[in-house]
């Protein structure tokens, strides 16, 4: 077996077209190609097949041997008998499979259309997992950023990092280095900074306003402080007399989060009406009837009620939307008002909501200082 570690040595070799081989380890090696003066490196994995990965042409024997280390290590530690070496898209595509395999069908589907907003169309989606650089990514989050505030931009990147990450846990060859990037300076200091707020005036103008379907979808919402996304997924036998149940994934790694919304009368009789004549496997609200609401038709029905609430002549100027209001701002809205209207301590606010103490302190206290300052009106020196 030839030394390629010498210069004089590989120009003494005859040219020909099969490299000369150099072990680095075992199943390993280093090759080089006499003639086209070009490097490759070899690995054959638990699975017996052999991979090989071109290095490039001008290289130095200690610059090749460096490069085909690093890649073999990549193959030798992957967690699989057959290792994956493909395109970004098709290291977030296994992703996507994973998640289905799993069962967590919903989390895939979030995740694709993601995908299909952000990346897939990128020209770093076609460049291979083990030849991305972190130029690549940084070019592609630049792309993003059109139109897009910092923390919408960091949202979207940070799902297709951890689905890359995942992607190698399956097998697939890659670098991480190349897309842990550093998020994007955010201006608002917390989540609660953005939240909008809502008056009786707006919301009963916004539901007035909204196709039959949405207004229910909405005044549910406004009924139980709700993510938009547990109430889209509420069936008839979540419900049980004043109580509803919803759940939400949340955690590293998600887990599966119920609780039980107590409702108010008009709240109680408002969901029987929704649920009534219903299977306990229907869903109580949907789009058109059969189908469970999806986020972008709620985004688009809550558009165009904000709209035609807005252009309406007996719209008083105090009960305009603002823009920016979105499905969110009924949880805001009604989390604000159950601390501080109707004087509701903040754990029980909190358990009812699916929310923690830290993220009402953080996002909801500063806004409400009417309730604090009559508690401390009442007290006495």
């Amino acid at each position: 077996m030839a030394d390629l570690s010498r210069k004089r040595d590989r120009e003494r070799l005859a040219a020909r077209r099969e490299p000369y081989w150099q072990r680095l380890a075992e199943g390993a090696y280093l090759g080089f190609r006499r003639g086209a003066g070009t490097w490759v490196a070899r690995y054959r994995g638990r699975d017996g097949k052999q991979q090989y990965r071109a290095i490039g042409e001008a290289l130095e024997y200690d610059a090749a041997k460096q490069i085909a280390e690093d890649w073999l290590a990549q193959l030798a530690g992957a967690a699989v008998r057959t290792v994956k070496r493909g395109t970004v898209r098709e290291a977030l595509d296994s992703y996507l499979t994973d998640l289905r395999r799993h069962g967590r069908g919903d989390a895939a589907k979030d995740a694709e259309a993601r995908f299909k907003r952000t990346i897939y169309e990128a020209p770093v989606a076609s460049i291979e997992l083990e030849k991305v650089t972190r130029e690549d990514f940084l070019e592609w989050r630049d792309g993003l950023r059109k139109g897009r505030a910092a923390r919408t931009v960091n949202r979207e990147t940070r799902s297709v990092f951890a689905g890359l990450t995942k992607a190698l846990d399956l097998g697939s060859v890659g670098n991480p280095t190349a897309w842990r990037l550093k998020p994007l300076a955010d201006d608002v200091d917390d989540e609660g900074a953005t939240a909008i707020f809502l008056s009786p005036g707006q919301r009963a103008g916004l539901i007035a306003a909204a196709t039959p379907a949405a207004a229910a979808f909405f005044r549910g919402l406004e009924l139980t402080g709700a993510r938009p996304k547990e109430l889209a997924a509420a069936k008839v036998g979540d419900l049980s007399g004043d109580t509803l149940r919803l759940a939400h994934r949340k955690g590293k790694p998600p887990k599966l989060r119920t609780r039980y919304v107590v409702l108010s009368t008009d709240g109680a009789d408002f969901f029987a009406a929704q649920a009534k004549d219903k299977l306990p496997a229907a869903l109580i609200f949907t789009e058109d009837g059969a189908h469970g609401w999806r986020r972008h038709r709620w985004a688009a029905e809550m558009r165009d009620a904000i709209k035609a609430h807005n252009a309406d002549r007996k719209t008083k100027p105090k009960d305009r939307v603002p823009p920016g209001t979105g499905a969110y701002s009924f949880r805001h809205t009604r989390i604000s008002e159950l601390l501080q209207i109707h004087g509701i301590d903040p754990l029980t606010v909190a358990a009812q909501t699916g929310t923690s103490l830290v993220m009402i302190e953080k996002a909801y206290l500063k806004f409400i200082p009417n309730a604090l300052r009559e508690k401390l009106a009442a007290v006495k020196a």
